[in-house]
């Protein structure tokens, strides 16, 4: 998917902590949302989701679909 990122706000969330591992997040126009790595901002990869594929990845994390066992 090709994203336009003019304009991006980026954010991280508020639990992240100050040794710079953290993602940041960008919400798109047409509902899209890219995700990038702090540590690497300028020139690191941005993985973009359509709005299903963002959903559904929120979906997982809330009902714990990732949580380590």
């Amino acid at each position: 998917m090709e994203v336009d990122l003019t304009g991006a706000v980026w954010r991280k969330s508020s639990y992240s902590g100050a040794d710079g591992n953290c993602v940041e997040v960008a919400f798109l126009g047409g509902g899209n949302v890219a995700v990038r790595d702090t540590k690497d901002k300028g020139s690191g990869p941005i993985l973009a989701f359509t709005p299903s594929e963002w959903d559904a990845f929120v979906s997982g994390v809330s009902a714990g679909e990732f949580d380590r066992a």
